[in-house]
């Protein structure tokens, strides 16, 4: 269980980085600020599809990454937490896979442009489920 922990604490500290780098793309409006000739970003980032209700997604990225991080991190505090955060888990990351398959389909099919920093996301986000459904199917362990 410790290293399945270790895994998911990683991938959400690598998750809010992320956020935090599109966000800082988003804000400072530095097109120097994506990596030329891989991907496009840019395109991405501030394409209408960015936002929602006027909050950057690299916001939302960044809340949805740090409760992941913060639930992983108490996991081992109580019984209650152990037998509770997983399901939970389970959920933030299965909702944070689906919402990231939908922006990937607008990337590719609509903005016609991939975000390199997106794919990272994604990424992170199927580590984060697996590693949730892993601790789901295994049940509450010791730490």
């Amino acid at each position: 269980m410790k290293s399945l922990r270790t895994i998911a604490i990683t991938a959400a500290i690598l998750g809010i980085l992320d956020s935090i780098y599109l966000l800082i793309i988003k804000v400072s409006n530095n097109k120097a600020l994506c990596i030329q000739g891989v991907g496009d970003c840019w395109s991405v980032n501030t394409s209408r599809y960015s936002e929602v209700f006027g909050i950057p997604l690299s916001v939302l990225g960044i809340i949805a990454y740090a409760v992941i991080l913060t639930l992983w991190i108490l996991l081992p505090r109580s019984d209650f937490f152990k037998r509770n955060i997983p399901i939970v888990n389970f959920m933030l990351s299965l909702i944070g896979v689906i919402y990231s398959a939908y922006l990937t389909y607008l990337e590719i099919a609509v903005i016609k442009a991939i975000c390199p920093f997106c794919v990272v996301s994604a990424i992170l986000l199927v580590i984060l489920f697996v590693v949730s459904l892993i601790q789901l199917i295994q049940g509450p362990g010791d730490e």
